[in-house]
């Protein structure tokens, strides 16, 4: 869990900047919950020296200083970088046949975290030839891939440093089938989230089917939390429950001294934290379907289960809507496709109260394109 700068800062994340989200993580009471990564996304890379050392531009001069500032406020620092031989800015270095000089480096500096992008990563079986990840490519081979990624992982665990390796391939290859074997602690499983409805859509209820790919350790990455006003509250909420139930990292994509009360309110309830963090590490999956109801259950290591109610019901713009769009629809869990007895107590995690003592089933209205997440004992 933690932050990542590139989203409220775009290319000009400086030392400052960086510091400033760190204190920022702190005193929002952030940290307290769990959040603990400040992540530099691909726009701290300065020039390689005449040795193929790679040194952070202007704004970042001094990394090593920056980390130390980080850790001692009990946090983590992350960077960038990619396989190929620059990044999604084609005039910023990769690691291209810098792979262990730069996870010593990283190493060297106090990193604890690196996402590799495959950025300009192309197929390296074919004479050494390079392509634009984006570039068709018909003999693309995904053994290149795999050993590009294995390489820089080998080298991380070479520095003897403890370095979260996250992978950016964008699910391509069927990276959850393979991203554990390379070393890494999470992997990209879609294309970039958008901030709307149709990519939350598309995105995150895409998840069902992966579950048996995530374990503590390795985890399914459906991208970052934006919050930058693509979608309403309610969504925002949502997609919250969403990532929590599927046990996937929560990296939040603004500056966290911008986000409203309500914002920051959907980032900090304990209760809903506590479904993403709880220690038994199972990835939640879809349970139930009606058209577009749906109910998503994740085992919990207490024995409960924590339950979310989602209504995708389809929406027209606020000019053509109907009067009745926006009305709540009742959404039903079965207890028995769950896995629990046929009593049970009902707790609603965003209102924070226990709900009483049901039996076979519990009914709540959900809003269009809302929620309502439970836990279930």
């Amino acid at each position: 869990m933690g932050m990542n700068m590139v989203g409220g800062f775009g290319v000009n994340v400086t030392d400052a900047d960086v510091r400033g989200q760190a204190d920022a993580l702190v005193s929002s009471g952030m940290k307290a919950l769990g959040y603990e990564y400040i992540i530099i996304d691909g726009v701290w890379e300065g020039k390689r020296d005449e040795k193929g050392f790679i040194h952070p531009n202007e704004r970042l001069r001094n990394m090593k200083a920056l980390a130390d500032y980080v850790h001692s406020k009990g946090l983590k620092l992350g960077l960038y970088s990619s396989p190929g031989p620059k990044t999604c800015d084609p005039k910023l270095e990769g690691s291209l046949g810098h792979e262990e000089q730069d996870a010593q480096t990283y190493a060297d500096w106090g990193i604890d975290y690196l996402k590799y992008d495959c950025c300009t990563f192309g197929d390296l079986t074919k004479g050494g030839k390079v392509l634009p990840f984006q570039a068709p490519n018909p003999d693309f081979d995904a053994s290149a891939d795999i050993a590009a990624y294995r390489k820089m992982g080998e080298a991380l665990k070479k520095t003897g440093r403890p370095i979260l390796y996250a992978l950016c391939q964008y699910g391509m290859d069927r990276v959850w089938s393979w991203g554990a074997s390379v070393g890494g602690n999470m992997w990209r499983t879609t294309i970039d989230f958008a901030d709307t409805w149709d990519s939350l859509a598309a995105v995150g209820f895409g998840q069902n089917g992966l579950e048996r790919f995530a374990e503590p350790g390795h985890w399914n990455d459906p991208d970052m939390l934006y919050m930058k006003g693509g979608m309403k509250i309610e969504e925002y909420r949502t997609q919250m429950s969403l990532w929590c139930l599927l046990a996937a990292p929560i990296i939040i994509c603004n500056d966290l001294r911008k986000l409203s009360p309500e914002e920051m309110a959907i980032l900090t309830n304990p209760e809903v934290v506590a479904v993403d963090q709880d220690l038994a590490g199972i990835q939640g999956h879809r349970v139930a379907q009606e058209g577009p109801l749906e109910v998503w259950m994740k085992p919990l290591a207490d024995g409960s289960k924590a339950v979310g109610l989602f209504n995708r019901q389809y929406t027209l713009p606020p000019e053509e809507e109907p009067v009745y769009a926006d009305r709540p629809v009742p959404i039903t869990v079965y207890f028995r496709d769950i896995g629990v007895d046929e009593t049970a107590t009902v707790r609603d995690l965003w209102t924070r109260r226990d709900l009483g003592t049901f039996k076979d089933s519990y009914t709540a209205p959900v809003a269009t394109h809302g929620v309502v997440m439970i836990k279930v004992r």
